[in-house]
């Protein structure tokens, strides 16, 4: 890994001031009759109103700018999250993560492997290093003012009317779905509470609306109710969330990078949202024994002092999220040649992949490497380097084969490379 990254082991990763993901506010539904406070927000019921009179708004729209003043307070209550710099080991793992960073398009990362690993806190503490993104100013879409594919319904109303969008800087969002979420929870609901006051049909946004734009992660993917994965697959496959909730229909983005963690012998992910995942990192438990003492060490340093030993990450943390922000600002002037677009394409259907989004994967997951690196032209080292976890998982399942699935891709590579 320290070769891929052009640095020594020890100043390659860690975390600057930890930015705590912003969260949707909750409204409390205690109602106390017409006129009075519902929660914490005034209704004054409009009189001589239709009882058939319905508009629809936007809730959270409302409380965004509340959200963003509540940010600043809780920087520095935040859990303190694990440096990125500070994990051992585990190189193929950090490097997925990283690779999607640079081009979320990529599609997220697959994480299986054993339990205690660390797999949820390397994660977890790639909240430090994600970069900055301009969105539109109190939209709860967190909407792109450039990309109209990346905007919410009312961001695009006020473009087409010429109007002038405030914008704003703002790190990319980190949300965590919790497996005991609901399906309300996760893709947005109706606020009956408005209704029954003051007539009017309130959407407020789910964690999919949240993580637009941003990255989605779950958390023992593999046990994640069946409901809740179809929730995913629809999102992931067409990029946008569509609500049909009492009677009205709202669609939002919902483009996110979609992470997911697990350990195989909880069982299986359904090969539907298996291929969702643009890579797939196996991670496996470290035998070293110096190296397993260096990792005990690190996490008691950890948990005795977590700002001061963060503080001790300071300066990788900061040299990787300038790396990190030119190879994204970079990635669009990185080229692969035609001969290796060929052979990418002929190790994926020898290996009988299905679909071409295994192709297009690994020609993206090399271009972001080689930016990674500093470079603008892609060469096979970083197709090998890449393609094993880019096919992984896409490989037809035999279940008399005893052979690692990843060393199948790679005798594979050099076979068609050599």
């Amino acid at each position: 890994m320290a070769s891929i990254l052009g640095a020594s082991p020890s100043s390659i990763f860690t975390c600057p001031r930890l930015s705590s993901p912003s969260s949707t506010s909750s409204i409390s539904h205690a109602c106390f009759g017409p006129g009075k406070i519902c929660g914490r927000i005034q209704f004054n019921p409009k009189k001589n109103r239709s009882r058939y009179h319905v508009s629809v708004m936007n809730v959270a729209t409302e409380i965004n700018s509340v959200e963003q003043a509540k940010k600043i307070d809780t920087k520095e209550s935040a859990r303190p999250v694990y440096p990125f710099a500070a994990i051992v080991g585990q190189d193929e793992m950090k490097l997925c993560l990283l690779l999607n960073v640079i081009d979320p398009k990529i599609g997220g990362v697959m994480i299986m492997g054993d339990r205690g690993t660390g797999k949820s806190t390397t994660v977890r503490s790639l909240v430090d290093l994600l970069p900055e993104i301009t969105v539109v100013a109190g939209d709860p879409y967190n909407s792109d003012p450039r990309d109209p594919e990346c905007m919410g319904k009312e961001v695009r109303e006020k473009v087409q009317k010429g109007e002038q969008l405030p914008v704003i800087e703002t790190k990319i969002n980190m949300v965590d779905l919790p497996l005991g979420a609901t399906e309300d929870r996760v893709c947005g609901t109706i606020d009956i509470e408005k209704a029954l006051t003051e007539g009017v049909k309130a959407f407020e946004p789910g964690l999919l609306a949240k993580a637009n734009r941003g990255i989605l992660y779950v958390d023992e993917v593999n046990l994640l109710d069946d409901h809740l994965v179809d929730v995913l697959l629809d999102s992931a496959a067409s990029g946008w969330n569509t609500v049909e909730r009492e009677g009205i229909s709202i669609s939002h983005p919902a483009r996110f990078i979609l992470i997911g963690s697990g350990n195989p012998e909880e069982g299986e992910l359904r090969p539907q949202l298996l291929d969702r995942f643009g890579m797939h990192a196996q991670v496996g438990t470290v035998r070293d024994a110096e190296l397993r003492v260096k990792i005990v060490e690190e996490r008691a340093r950890f948990d005795s002092n977590p700002k001061e030993f963060r503080e001790s990450y300071q300066a990788e943390q900061l040299k990787l999220q300038e790396q990190i922000t030119t190879a994204r600002s970079n990635l669009s002037a990185v080229q692969i040649d035609q001969d290796l677009k060929v052979k990418i394409s002929k190790v994926c259907a020898e290996l009988d992949v299905d679909g071409l989004r295994g192709d297009m994967v690994i020609n993206r997951a090399a271009r972001a490497l080689a930016a990674l690196q500093g470079r603008d032209q892609v060469t096979a080292e970083d197709v090998g380097i890449v393609i094993p976890n880019c096919l992984r998982h896409r490989l037809r399942k035999d279940p008399l084969e005893s052979m690692d699935s990843g060393i199948l891709v790679t005798e594979k590579f050099y076979e068609v490379f050599s």
